[in-house]
């Protein structure tokens, strides 16, 4: 290889064909042609490059802000849930304790009826209970009269005065009718 480039250095120099490494003249005709030949043949196939790259950003971009309105639309939507969810939230508390302020009342109204009617059942119990004992305590009494009156008659009547008392009583009945 170093062998060919001294022999195409060598004819170069003697006016026939060779390869020139002067940088300065060469690359800027070998920059030129191709400069040349890029924008004759590639002006078709990079404007049409080109032109898809736009209309594929372009229709990106589209469908970005498409996804963007779509989904400040959802946000919205959800926002407006969320309110309408705490309203209900607080209509459904405010009618718990409301609720819960009736059920007490309702509680504490029928323990209080209870209570009275408790009352009312044990002073009726205690009536009744004071009105058996007062009875037991009058038969209790007339039964120990009774016996008490039969114990001083058999003491204090004998036989004679017995007849007596029969006959003045028989006078008495029979005189007052």
């Amino acid at each position: 290889m170093v062998n060919l480039v001294l022999l195409a250095t060598e004819a170069s120099h003697e006016g026939g064909f060779g390869l020139n490494f002067n940088l300065f003249e060469t690359n800027l005709i070998n920059l030129g042609i191709i400069i040349g030949l890029l924008v004759y043949y590639g002006r078709g196939f990079l404007n049409k490059i080109l032109s898809e790259r736009r209309s594929q950003i372009e229709q990106a971009i589209k469908e970005a802000e498409q996804r963007l309105q779509d989904a400040e639309k959802a946000l919205a939507e959800q926002q407006e849930n969320l309110a309408q969810a705490k309203v209900e939230a607080e209509r459904i508390k405010a009618s718990a304790v409301e609720r819960a302020q009736v059920i007490r009342e309702q509680i504490a109204a029928r323990a209080k009826a209870d209570v009275e009617q408790m009352k009312l059942t044990a002073n009726q119990d205690l009536e009744a209970e004071r009105s058996r004992a007062i009875a037991q305590l009058r038969a209790l009494a007339v039964s120990q009269a009774l016996e008490q009156a039969e114990v001083q008659i058999r003491e204090r009547l004998d036989e004679n005065s017995q007849h007596q008392l029969v006959d003045r009583s028989l006078a008495l009945l029979g005189g007052g009718s």
